[in-house]
């Protein structure tokens, strides 16, 4: 494919603006020339990112990233401050890494792996766990439940216990109640409870601002990514993290 036509400086400067912008920015710029130099203009656009369309991938990624962090910024303690117990790791650890989660969801239980090897890897991590049932009617019992799990100092005991059974169903939800040794009593009060419910709405809200549109869904520093991560990139997102506080 043949190279686009060379653009002189102002005009390049105007066509990245313009790619970062969606063309708003180009507009502006070219008011001040002629018909015939932006009609020449925008011809060098299109040549330009046709032959790069890479440009407007990296422009859109970078847009989201910015605007992730300021929802991140906005409603971090939101995010990273975890309901009662529902947390491992280290809870004075220098990164802290979110997971959405649903009972329901296969990718999750296929996740627990990667989750346990990075908290046996690195001392210096936190790991939040938000409830975030979008799958089923089941996958919000389970959330409740879940959540007076941590209510009760017992949340991973429960997460663990149920992603072990075939599903959050009422059975598999009562079972891995008993295996973590819940207070069933108080347990099945506090899941429909106000303070529990509100909790839940309240990730599901957050949540979906920051287009976590399934499950695994993880916050990290300033970054979210949605669905299963390899250990490697688990591991890479928190050393990023880590790296951007220095």
């Amino acid at each position: 494919m043949s190279a686009a036509p060379t653009i002189r400086p102002l005009l390049l400067g105007g066509l990245m603006l313009g790619a970062a912008m969606l063309g708003a920015g180009l507009m502006l710029l070219v008011q001040w020339v002629t018909p015939v130099e932006r009609e020449r203009t925008g011809q060098l656009v299109r040549a330009y990112l046709l032959e790069h369309p890479e440009v407007l991938r990296e422009t859109s990624d970078r847009l989201r990233l910015n605007d992730n962090a300021k929802l991140i910024a906005a409603n971090r303690a939101a995010i990273v401050e975890p309901y009662a117990g529902a947390q491992a790791g280290n809870i004075k650890g220098d990164v802290t890494l979110v997971e959405y989660i649903d009972y329901a969801c296969g990718y999750c239980r296929a996740s627990l792996p990667m989750v346990a090897e990075l908290l046996a890897k690195d001392a210096k991590v936190h790991v939040v766990y938000r409830e975030y049932p979008v799958l089923s009617e089941e996958s919000r019992v389970a959330a409740g439940w879940a959540l007076a799990a941590a209510e009760q100092g017992k949340y991973r005991a429960f997460h663990d216990a149920l992603y072990a059974l075939d599903g959050p169903t009422q059975a598999n939800i009562q079972a891995a109640a008993r295996t973590a040794g819940l207070d069933l009593g108080k347990a099945q009060a506090a899941a429909t409870s106000e303070r529990v419910t509100a909790e839940i709405d309240k990730n599901l809200q957050i949540g979906s601002k920051l287009g976590i549109s399934g499950t695994p869904g993880w916050v990290v520093g300033d970054r979210v990514i949605v669905g299963a991560l390899p250990y490697q990139q688990l591991a890479a997102a928190v050393d990023e993290a880590r790296k951007s506080q220095s």
